[in-house]
């Protein structure tokens, strides 16, 4: 069995591979950047493409996965391929022709998961980040639910596979869950995960709603300005980490993402060198004792890299409540 390619059941039916490689970029990098990297994944065993509209570089991942079908090397039906619905177009009649763009961007006539990126409406328009002339956020008041009506019509009309949230808090969870009429539930809530944030408590209760956690930020982050502090903490310089790699003769970098495999958690690598590319995909043929795991849990101090600040003020920003 290729162990790169271990599946994890949806509760739709549908299947999505358990480690997957993201492809949001530093906005200063130049822009073949996401492309070179996605094709070297790709190239290294990753089938799961993680993408999103505001990456900006659907067009270079979508490329990148079509010089490597062209080449022989996979099959469109061997990829997994996600994308995400910006909060720019969270009223229910810019939700489909959202994905469409972004199918088009992608080169793809659907995409396996459809993620809503946060549950936080912004106003609609162009800009990603739209603000007022004293720089605040501009809110836009959505109704996640009717958003969610349309996602389901998305599923049914085959423009993607599975549909999920990302960033949702359990009481948002909740309140898709418990909507008169849900066809489909979020298959996943792909949120920030890694041994400083290792959210236990929305990981047990995403369990025991059949809704799989997928990891972002699971390596730390890549510290771009827009999103991180400069004095965050180094998360792949961590002591702890460090002697149980030494120990396993492994990378901080595969410990990290074993962490999250072991506790059931789809994860995502996110790296733009080959040598990292091709150790990051390692994290199978290795396992970490429970004293690993307990020392690992140890580093859990709550620490957010990507606050989402921009959100702060918004009635639906999700990281005021405890989980």
């Amino acid at each position: 069995m290729n162990h790169n390619h271990l599946l994890v059941a949806l509760n739709d039916g549908h299947f999505i591979p358990v480690l997957g490689f993201g492809t949001s970029v530093d906005e200063k990098a130049p822009a073949n950047k996401a492309m070179e990297a996605t094709k070297l994944a790709i190239a290294a065993g990753f089938r799961h493409i993680d993408s999103a509209y505001s990456y900006q570089n659907e067009e270079e991942v979508g490329l990148a996965i079509q010089s490597k079908i062209a080449d022989g090397t996979v099959k469109r039906e061997d990829m997994f391929c996600t994308s995400k619905l910006w909060p720019t177009f969270s009223r229910p009649e810019l939700v489909q022709p959202a994905l469409e763009r972004s199918l088009k961007k992608l080169q793809l006539d659907y995409v396996d998961l459809y993620l809503v990126h946060f549950p936080t409406p912004l106003q609609p328009g162009e800009e990603l980040f739209p603000k007022d002339e004293h720089g605040r956020s501009l809110f836009d008041t959505g109704d996640i639910c009717a958003i969610w009506e349309v996602m389901e019509k998305c599923k049914e009309a085959g423009l993607v596979k599975s549909i999920g949230v990302s960033n949702f808090n359990r009481r948002q969870l909740e309140m898709l869950l418990n909507k008169p009429g849900l066809k489909y539930k979020p298959v996943c809530n792909q949120v920030e995960c890694h041994p400083y944030l290792n959210q236990s408590k929305l990981l047990d209760y995403c369990k025991s709603k059949d809704i799989v956690m997928v990891a972002y930020c699971a390596l730390g982050s890549q510290r771009e300005e827009r999103w991180v502090s400069p004095s965050a903490p180094v998360l792949l310089e961590d002591p702890v980490l460090s002697a149980i790699a030494q120990k396993h003769n492994r990378s901080i970098a595969q410990v990290a993402l074993r962490y999250q495999l072991q506790r059931g958690v789809v994860v995502l690598a996110q790296s733009f060198k080959e040598k990292e590319i091709k150790e990051n995909i390692q994290a199978f043929d290795f396992q970490l004792t429970p004293e690993d795991m307990k020392a690992i849990d140890g580093l859990n101090k709550n620490f957010r890299y990507a606050a989402a600040e921009f959100l702060a003020g918004h009635p639906n920003y999700p990281f005021s409540d405890e989980y």
